[in-house]
């Protein structure tokens, strides 16, 4: 099959294919005659459990390596373990850091209090807490 048909098959742009090529995630394909790339069913199995590694947020170097686990079926799955705790961690981490970043906009938002912008404390927050708050706007600047 041509890149356009694995692109369809699998719901990726055909730049996303030819980037994983580069990045040694997929391997070359092979060329028809006339110079088309050429995939089998192989690359269709490899660039899906790619697209579902990449939707779950792992990083390019863990998808790498997961890969090279799988290539395997042999070896303990102990480093895909440690691939996957590691990402987890991270998301934990993720979630931590997005509930203090709601806390504070919430925050924020019960100080308003609905009058000019001039006495809008988010925008007050959201400004340099060691600059006059009188700063120039980008029109009154000269």
């Amino acid at each position: 099959m041509r890149i356009g048909e694995l692109a369809r098959i699998t719901k990726t742009k055909t730049e996303t294919i030819r980037f994983y090529e580069k990045e040694g995630l997929l391997p070359q394909a092979a060329r028809t005659a006339a110079n088309y790339r050429s995939y089998g069913s192989g690359n269709v199995q490899r660039l899906s459990f790619i697209r579902r590694a990449r939707g779950l947020g792992f990083r390019l170097d863990d998808v790498r390596e997961l890969l090279t686990l799988a290539d395997d079926r042999s070896r303990p799955c102990g480093a895909v373990d440690e691939i996957t705790t590691r990402h987890l961690a991270e998301i934990d981490a993720k979630i931590a850091d997005l509930g203090k970043m709601r806390a504070e906009l919430s925050r924020m938002l019960t100080t308003c209090q609905q009058g000019t912008i001039d006495d809008c404390r988010i925008i007050e927050t959201l400004g340099p807490t060691d600059v006059v708050r009188d700063w120039p706007t980008p029109h009154s600047a000269k």
